[in-house]
């Protein structure tokens, strides 16, 4: 009997304790899943304000793109072409419905015209067509907004006659003259402001643009014949087998017969000639006394380039000979030359006598070159610097 309460005890423990397990584990499962749940939560609220983030990011990027001057000025301008467009046209509309209803479309004509051309000038400049034609069709887009404000003009001062005062027809007259043609002015101006911006965003490149086309044309003015051949070799190859630069190679090669695009006949003489008078001028020159005794003389007989130019002289190399056995010495003596025969042979010599002195030397006129202009001039510019001649002041 004890044993079967003791096992109904212990029945009842293990009963209680799994049921505490369960629970536990029951409430551990709970508090997992808040946990997971606050989890995900602070997830969500992360990206979502990630996100929210992100696209105020966006706009604010989208508006700073969309409000930059250059897209508020060209959205801005069209806004103001519509809006003239819209104030324009229906003065135009009763003007003319009022004389006939037949003339209903002249207006919208008018008006039509004005703005096409004005666009027409924009295909122009974007297709960089010749400039002619951006003014002619400028000039029929100002003549057809001029017509178009006549028109409106006189429909404004007709507003008199249903009993609006001469004051506000006039005002009126002259709103929807300006507006009709202050559209098209402002779509041309904000074509030239385009304009000038897309030129001025590649400085660069619109100046390699200029000089190209300004060596273009320079080559063919200085090379008239050689362009002539290219344009003609161009003309006869299918189109697009030969380019311009190949086209010119070839013509140069044909006129002066060279393969270099730059060298003509003459300039290759030059070259030669040049060449060969450096090779010339290289080789050195063996000066001696005859040399210099030619150059001496060529300064004498024309002193003007020696002022011009200073001299410069070199001396040759002293003779390896003794100077009485050179054919022509620079040395003259006064005393007079022995006999022939007698320097060698000691027995046929005379007797020594005493020695005669010379005459002395007597200057007479005529027996010196006198001083040369360049002489003189060196001298006295000599004189003129060193105040001290032969140790006397």
């Amino acid at each position: 009997m004890s044993s079967w309460h003791e096992e109904r005890r212990t029945d009842r423990a293990a009963d209680a304790r799994e049921r505490r397990e369960d629970r536990a584990f029951d409430a551990k499962l709970r508090r997992d899943e808040r946990r997971k749940d606050r989890e995900e939560q602070r997830q969500e609220k992360t990206q979502a304000r990630r996100d929210r983030a992100q696209r105020r990011a966006a706009r604010a990027a989208k508006r700073e793109k969309t409000l930059t001057p250059g897209n508020v000025y060209r959205k801005g301008t069209l806004g103001l072409v519509s809006m003239s467009a819209l104030a324009s046209l229906p003065a135009q509309i009763l003007h003319f419905a009022a004389i006939h209803w037949m003339l209903l479309p002249i207006g919208p004509a008018v008006e039509g015209a004005a703005w096409v051309m004005a666009a027409g000038v924009a295909y122009a400049d974007e297709r960089k067509l010749p400039a002619w034609v951006r003014w002619l069709l400028r000039a029929l887009s100002l003549s057809a907004a001029a017509f178009a404000a006549n028109v409106n003009y006189s429909y404004g001062l007709s507003l008199t006659e249903h009993g609006v005062s001469a004051s506000s027809a006039q005002a009126a007259a002259i709103g929807l003259a300006a507006v009709t043609m202050l559209g098209p002015l402002f779509f041309e101006v904000r074509q030239w402001v385009l304009t000038l911006t897309a030129a001025a965003s590649d400085p660069r490149k619109r100046a390699d643009e200029k000089e190209r086309a300004k060596h273009d044309r320079k080559r063919r003015r200085h090379h008239k014949t050689v362009a002539d051949v290219a344009d003609r070799l161009m003309s006869a190859a299918p189109f697009g087998s030969l380019k311009a630069e190949d086209a010119w190679t070839q013509a140069w090669s044909i006129v002066h017969g060279s393969s270099d695009s730059w060298m003509t006949p003459k300039l290759h003489a030059y070259a030669v000639q040049s060449a060969a008078s450096l090779a010339a001028a290289q080789v050195p020159v063996q000066l001696d006394s005859k040399t210099i005794r030619q150059r001496i003389l060529a300064l004498l007989r024309r002193p003007a380039e020696a002022v011009s130019s200073t001299p410069v002289y070199v001396l040759p190399t002293p003779p390896s000979m003794a100077l009485s056995k050179v054919k022509k010495p620079q040395v003259v003596t006064d005393l007079p030359l022995s006999k022939k025969g007698t320097e060698n042979n000691p027995e046929k010599t005379p007797a020594k006598g005493a020695r005669r002195q010379p005459p002395p030397h007597r200057r007479t006129k005529g027996d010196a070159l006198p001083f040369h202009p360049i002489a003189k001039a060196v001298a006295a510019d000599t004189g003129r610097k060193f105040a001290v001649v032969n140790g006397s002041h």
